[in-house]
């Protein structure tokens, strides 16, 4: 495949120069007011300056490196048709940021993995949610674990979607444990729908980006597309089916046990959470830490960690994840510090 663009080094400036064959491609590249560029500058600490058509990025070499690979994969992404958001341009930087071995480790860090759906075309924004990406395709049952921000649900809907739309399977079905403690719905005002609708909103709000909203109100009367809170999966075999249980860091060890039994022929299984968020009583161990303990190692399930360096919401989400991460690492630290004094 030959690239449209060409990059020359300048010896003399210390500084690489990126040539492009169309400039009206450019301008979206670049960004509104030249944003993407400022972008890439404060992340990369380089200095990027626009003369026409062609690029010129100084700085240091890796720092140069780093900027030519993701402004030329942005621009790649101009050039087969999709569009190049701030959300992307955050994604291509993170992608180059990260380490080789996370950058190559297995096909799905690769920027070129796509998945399709009626909306949007989705690619990974971080090496960990390609490697997710590529589980979540080639495996029966996936956790995805980690922080909020991270894409966890969101990526396993997105699949989802695919996966109906190509006639994988026949029918999504979206679940989370309705009330953090119990799922006490009698409590709650209005009908079962009022009652378990603002649970399983972030649910909906995937399904909204990703299909056309007459047809997600269309799969929802049909059933091709079901949305429920855990505690009606009891009792039933979920054949032909892709299923995402989100928020499970809320079940309990019970719950996700016989979440997991459900599983039935040609289906698969997204389970997601994030275990510093528990919402369980005290003292009560959460279903999520429980199955990843019995279920590593077992054939047929793969887990996906994320951390907060996958965090794709706003740059300050990420530093609030590090912050409260810090703070706790301190207080164990702490805590094993008392227990040795007392022995």
């Amino acid at each position: 495949m030959t690239l449209s663009t060409v990059g020359r080094s300048d010896a003399k400036t210390g500084s690489v120069i990126i040539d492009f064959d169309d400039n009206r491609l450019v301008s979206e590249l670049f960004g509104e007011h030249g944003r993407h560029l400022a972008r890439l500058e404060q992340a990369l600490g380089v200095m990027a300056t626009s003369r026409g058509n062609e690029l010129i990025i100084t700085g240091t070499r890796d720092a140069r490196a780093r900027a030519e690979i993701v402004v030329k994969d942005l621009y790649a992404r101009l050039k087969s048709g999709l569009d190049v958001t701030f959300g992307e341009v955050d994604g291509a930087i993170r992608m180059a940021k990260a380490p080789k071995s996370e950058r190559e480790r297995g096909s799905g860090s690769n920027k070129k993995l796509q998945i399709i759906t009626p909306k949007r075309v989705i690619s990974p924004r971080s090496p960990t949610q390609g490697a997710y990406l590529e589980a979540l395709l080639n495996n029966e049952v996936v956790f995805g674990v980690g922080p909020a921000g991270t894409g966890k649900t969101y990526l396993a809907v997105v699949v989802a979607v695919s996966m109906l739309i190509q006639k994988k399977v026949e029918r999504i079905i979206l679940s989370r444990p309705a009330v953090e403690a119990g799922e006490r719905l009698g409590f709650l005002p209005g009908d079962l729908r009022d009652k378990i609708d603002p649970y399983l909103r972030p649910l909906y709000d995937a399904l909204y980006d990703t299909l056309p909203g007459e047809q997600v109100m269309a799969g929802i009367e049909s059933g091709e597309i079901e949305v429920a809170p855990l505690a009606f999966m009891r009792g039933r075999t979920l054949a032909n089916s892709f299923v995402i249980l989100d928020e499970a860091q809320n079940c309990t060890p019970v719950q996700m046990k016989m979440f997991l039994t459900r599983l039935g022929e040609n289906s698969r299984m997204a389970i997601t959470g994030d275990p510093s968020q528990v919402d369980l009583p005290m003292g009560a161990k959460s279903g999520l830490a429980d199955a990843l303990d019995i279920l590593e190692g077992v054939t047929g399930i793969s887990t996906v960690r994320f951390g907060d360096r996958d965090v794709v919401r706003h740059p300050l989400v990420t530093r609030v994840v590090q912050a409260y991460g810090a703070r706790d690492a301190g207080l164990l630290e702490r805590k094993s510090s008392k227990s040795e004094n007392r022995t």
